[in-house]
């Protein structure tokens, strides 16, 4: 592959192109995705072209000297472990296709990595933060653009906390998810998997609200003048923190992705099933869920306290207080 990553000496195509599209065509793979594993792939095939290696010739050493490169750079090793992931995938894509006669990721450990808990925002928090959303709602009185732009940003984050979707899926919702009968959104997510999330009440007013500001030839829930014809993740983002900011939040603290961290936590906190939280994220793995155990540890040593069936034994037993009417015996 040369050195821009356009094609292989000889003229053939680029394996690089062709494991995106592998990725889009038959993974389902979604733009934001292959974008990210373009540039990820982008970045591997520079290093390896200034050490004047082709792809199809790299050696375990060269991908762990490649991976060892990133800290110095300033990549955390989650960066780094996402990063040899996508690598991995490239190599075993050029093994299986023919271009190469080994996979020299194979034997590449992964960085490691510390696990650290998800952020995020108490109930007590989120509450304040949606009532600082529907105090603006009501202040904006006969101003159209501020009515408008409260509106929105209430059913953006009344949704956002009712379901826990991706940003990515809440922004590109249709209109026609306001005007549904049923209570629940069918959500597209990754990989193309469809799945049902239920609405709460206020939830279904806040949109209710937000599309009586909109025009009618809007095809989109949240229209804007972007590319997608829809508001865009990062506007999103930026619009949230000036509303954390407004509630009072730390504004570092508060991003799309915290308040979906915080619906799940809160499910788990009041007794929700580990796998119906997966099903209403979209993890197609529950090992991605488990991040949230954490949240479950006080729950369940309380479950342990309260519902064992020798819990109310303990007294007695931990203080040698046995009954002299009816004493213990072995005889039967």
């Amino acid at each position: 592959m040369s050195a821009d990553g356009s094609v292989l000496p000889g003229g053939a195509e680029d394996p690089g192109q062709l494991f995106l599209d592998m990725l889009a065509a038959e993974r389902g793979a979604a733009a934001n995705t292959l974008a990210a594993y373009r540039r990820d792939l982008d970045d591997y095939l520079g290093y390896l072209a200034q050490q004047g290696i082709d792809p199809e010739e790299a050696q375990a050493d060269q991908v762990r000297a490649y991976i060892a490169s990133l800290e110095p750079r300033g990549l955390k090793a989650s960066s780094a472990a996402r990063r040899l992931s996508c690598i991995r995938g490239f190599h075993r894509f050029l093994y299986a296709e023919g271009y190469c006669e080994t996979d020299p990721t194979a034997p590449v450990a992964a960085p490691r990595r510390a696990k650290g808990l998800p952020k995020i925002l108490s109930v007590a928090e989120v509450d304040h933060l949606l009532a600082t959303a529907r105090d603006r709602v009501e202040a904006a009185g006969d101003d159209r653009t501020e009515a408008r732009s409260a509106a929105r940003m209430l059913c953006l984050l009344e949704l956002l906390y009712a379901t826990g979707l991706r940003v990515s899926e809440l922004v590109a919702l249709p209109r026609s998810a306001a005007s549904a009968r049923e209570r629940y959104l069918v959500v597209k997510g990754k990989g193309g998997r469809e799945r049902l999330v239920p609405l709460t009440e206020l939830a279904r007013e806040a949109m209710r609200a937000h599309v009586a500001h909109l025009t009618a030839d809007r095809a989109w829930l949240f229209p804007a003048d972007s590319e997608s014809g829809h508001l865009t993740r990062q506007a999103f983002a930026r619009d949230l923190k000036v509303a954390a900011a407004a509630a009072g939040l730390r504004t570092d603290r508060v991003s799309p992705h915290v308040l979906r961290h915080a619906f799940a936590s809160h499910l788990l906190q009041n007794g929700a099933d580990l796998r119906i939280v997966q099903e209403l994220l979209g993890h197609a793995d529950i090992s991605t869920t488990q991040i949230y155990t954490h949240v479950l540890d006080e729950r369940l040593k309380g479950m342990v306290r309260d519902l064992h069936p020798l819990n109310d034994q303990s007294d007695h037993i931990g203080a040698g207080n046995v009954s002299s009417e009816e004493p213990y015996s072995t005889a039967q």
